[in-house]
């Protein structure tokens, strides 16, 4: 993980809880510099204006070039067109490429500048600007804090010491370990709950036995018994008014 990360927002206070927690807070005790920039410090636009309706007409406002161009300069110095020769710079859009862990971690390696959009995103002359345009998934949220705090966190997590348990990252969902997929299923007490008991394979004992159930269901959907009429890994589906179907 890169030493240092800056996230670009309008919003700066929204990451006060991601800040605070746990492993986070350990990754900051480590070293990791991670500083939250608001857009408004740096406009030289009257009354803090950052934002401006589109051409061509539309609903909707538009993050200003000059603002953002402006905000890089003044915090990180130099020409913003120049800074994605040293940094990696992320803007986070639906139209980008989507999140994986793969991504997480090539990201983490190259000091990350994050760009939050927010409305109807940052004006498209901000592709002169960027190595990087990333999206968290096919669906569209009000700005760009939830996806950085999403993104941020798949890559604090990399840094040495923020989990407590270093073993714990060797076989998580998407590790090389598990070949790449989603981490098997996990249960804990009681054994048996209103008629769904936990495979007795992982009430055995038999360390192998377990290892080998859990490589076979790594990358499954469900995990555990099945339901009537299905397959070891289907999640019932339910029809209107509650009642589980095929």
């Amino acid at each position: 993980m890169s030493a240092q990360v800056d996230v670009f927002t309008l919003f700066p206070e929204a990451f006060s809880w991601f800040a605070g927690q746990v492993h986070v807070r350990r990754a900051l005790e480590g070293g990791l510099e991670l500083r939250f920039r608001d857009y408004r410090e740096y406009t030289t636009l009257s009354g803090g204006q950052v934002d401006d309706a589109p051409y061509g007409g539309g609903a909707g406002m538009v993050l200003r070039i000059d603002v953002v161009c402006r905000a890089l300069e003044g915090a990180l110095g130099g020409d913003c067109r120049r800074l994605r020769e040293r940094r990696r710079v992320v803007e986070l859009t639906p139209r980008g490429r989507q999140l994986d862990d793969g991504l997480a971690t090539e990201l983490a390696a190259g000091d990350p500048v994050v760009l939050c959009g927010r409305y109807e995103g940052i004006d498209e002359r901000v592709a002169e600007l960027v190595t990087d345009r990333v999206s968290i998934g096919p669906y569209v949220l009000s700005g760009g804090e939830i996806a950085a705090m999403a993104l941020l966190d798949a890559m604090v997590r990399k840094v040495e010491g923020a989990v407590s348990n270093q073993e714990s990252l060797r076989d998580e969902s998407f590790a090389p370990s598990l070949g790449g997929v989603a981490e098997y299923p996990h249960y804990t007490r009681p054994a048996e709950f209103r008629g769904w008991a936990v495979p007795d394979v992982l009430l055995s004992g038999d360390h192998a036995a377990v290892e080998r159930w859990r490589r076979e269901h790594a990358g499954s959907v469900g995990g555990g018994a099945a339901p009537p009429g299905g397959a070891p890994g289907d999640l019932p589906r339910v029809r209107p008014g509650g009642a589980e179907g095929g």
